[in-house]
């Protein structure tokens, strides 16, 4: 791997500070309306997704640097290392190579290819039975519902494809529970018959606290419905790496699949862990998900840095944060079936970026991973794009629209794609105080009354802004937009000099946890400050 370099001494960054400064009186729509060009030329196409980055404020001499900036920090160099299978996760000395997942090659990895391989036919193997009616529980009904217990990526990658894809799921139907709140999992069951359901536990370890307390919870239920401990197996499935803990849950070797060191848990929807949406969509779907995915890696592989859309949007991310000063980021999908898009990637940005030292140990002297957030469209317009337009953060934005629906309703998603394209010129045009005081006179509002209300009427606009499109949302394209987001984490990462491939930061609470957890039983254990014995206290009482 390259030796760790900080952001701000790559020559081109000073450059860029001087850009930035430079374009904060610029308006983007005075870019795009003097150069004929730049709507055609600052888009990308690639494995079916276009990017349109024409309203991010930026002009071509600053994206030359942009790209000069990712020359210098070697990411053409650090794409081949991830491929290659470099260590690039330097904290654990591990390889990240979540792309084998979705490959249809070995491309040197051939002992590790062959474990996806063998996983892959029985994930198949399982959807095909479950799917055509084979598998049948303790009492002989045949399975119709799957409950996925999992947390983190063990949860919302295979929760997002479930949902995001309605127009190709089966007869079977699969349920999510994440939560350690008992509510999440006994609302999932009230409505579940236990001689008609099968649990999948995904857990690494099979020691994750949220995950093996749903889990027993789940296999109580099952037992007090009357079914024996020595035929669980019929009823549960594991994704581990832990058989002996699987095997004393009651879940044999036989219906455990495996997860690998090189894989991160957010990354993970492409292996074993997404087999509950290989069960919800089918095989054949589910392989094509993986096919987007590969069509994504290809091009991210292969394309130069001017035309490589996921280098792009990691250049973009580092502009809008680092450079024009962007706290946080919205990702506003409009279309309703990826509604879970914004938690999928907080996981994945949030938790692979969200660090404060590089990898060589040493605190930064600027920000890493924003803020991300957002939720589907049109919901979000009536709730926090009033702070987009008019709020006093500056907030780049992804739209994600697909052009066409699946649902046969074209007349509202003709409504749905119209208010997307709208919000987007929104953010970038504006509203002037004149233009407001002449809107409010159109409404009948005195001279005097306007112009004293104009201000309160009045957006700046000019607020930075990319728009994904896909012709509509398969299982391919969807797989292509997940992978992209991947190459785009790793490469912002590799900007910010990082690590994106360990999660340290989540242990400490864990830990705690335990130690509370201890306290909550009645144990003895670890004296806390005064405020959270406290709480202790307060609970103890309330039992």
């Amino acid at each position: 791997m390259s030796a760790f370099n900080p952001l701000t001494e790559y020559p081109a960054y000073a450059q860029l500070q001087s850009h930035a400064q430079r374009l904060q009186s610029v308006a983007i729509q005075s870019m795009l309306a003097e150069d004929a060009a730049r709507a055609d030329d600052f888009g990308i196409e690639a494995a079916g997704i276009h990017l349109d980055y024409a309203k991010q404020l930026l002009d071509r001499p600053t994206l030359a640097l942009l790209l000069e900036l990712g020359e210098q920090a070697g990411l053409a160099a650090r794409v081949e290392h991830l491929f290659d299978g470099e260590s690039i996760n330097v904290t654990e000395q591990r390889p990240a190579l979540h792309m084998l997942l979705r490959a249809d090659a070995a491309g040197g990895h051939e002992s590790a290819y062959a474990e996806v391989s063998a996983t892959r036919e029985r994930m198949r193997e399982l959807a095909d039975s479950l799917n055509a009616g084979d598998w049948q529980g303790y009492w002989g009904d045949v399975i119709t519902d799957v409950v996925n217990i999992g947390i983190g990526g063990s949860d919302l990658g295979p929760r997002l494809v479930t949902e995001a894809l309605p127009a190709f799921a089966g007869a079977l139907r699969c349920h999510y529970v994440a939560n350690v709140d008992p509510a999440d999992l006994a609302g999932t069951l009230a409505g579940l018959n236990p001689a008609t359901t099968l649990f999948i536990i995904c857990s690494k370890s099979f020691r994750t606290e949220e995950t093996l307390t749903n889990g027993l919870a789940a296999r109580q239920w099952l037992l007090d419905a009357g079914a024996a401990a020595a035929d669980l197996d019929r009823h549960f499935l594991a994704v581990t790496t832990n058989l002996p803990a699987a095997a004393d849950f009651g879940i044999s070797g036989d219906n455990c699949l495996p997860m690998w060191d090189w894989v991160g848990g957010r990354y993970s929807v492409w292996s074993a862990v997404g087999l509950s949406s290989a069960v919800a969509l089918g095989w054949e779907n589910f392989s094509r998900l993986l096919t987007g995915a590969r069509r994504m890696d290809e091009h991210f592989r292969n394309a130069a840095p001017a035309a490589n859309m996921p280098m792009l949007m990691a250049l973009l991310e580092v502009w809008n944060c680092n450079l024009l000063g962007a706290e946080n980021h919205a990702v506003l999908p409009y279309d309703h079936s990826l509604r879970q898009l914004p938690d999928y990637l907080q996981q994945l940005t949030m938790e692979s970026n969200g660090k404060r030292v590089g990898t060589n140990g040493e605190p930064l002297k600027y920000h890493t991973a924003p803020v991300l957030w957002g939720s589907a469209g049109t919901i979000g317009q009536h709730s926090f794009h009033q702070l987009l337009h008019q709020g006093t953060r500056r907030c780049p934005v992804d739209f994600v629209l697909p052009l066409n629906t699946l649902t046969g309703r074209h007349e509202q998603h003709r409504r749905l794609v119209a208010n997307c394209l709208a919000q987007s010129r929104a953010l970038m045009v504006g509203r002037s105080p004149e233009q407001a005081r002449e809107a409010l006179t159109g409404r009948g509002v005195d001279a005097a009354q306007a112009a004293v209300l104009a201000q309160h009427l009045a957006m700046p606009g000019n607020h930075p802004h990319s728009v994904l499109t896909m012709h509509s949302l398969t299982p391919e394209a969807l797989g292509s937009v997940l992978a992209l987001y991947e190459h785009r984490t790793y490469c912002s990462g590799q900007l910010w000099g990082i690590n994106p491939f360990d999660q340290w930061g989540v242990e400490l609470g864990k830990e705690i946890g335990a130690q509370i957890l201890q306290r909550l039983n009645g144990e003895d254990g670890v004296a806390m400050d005064d405020a959270t014995e406290r709480l202790i206290t307060a609970w103890q009482r309330a039992r």
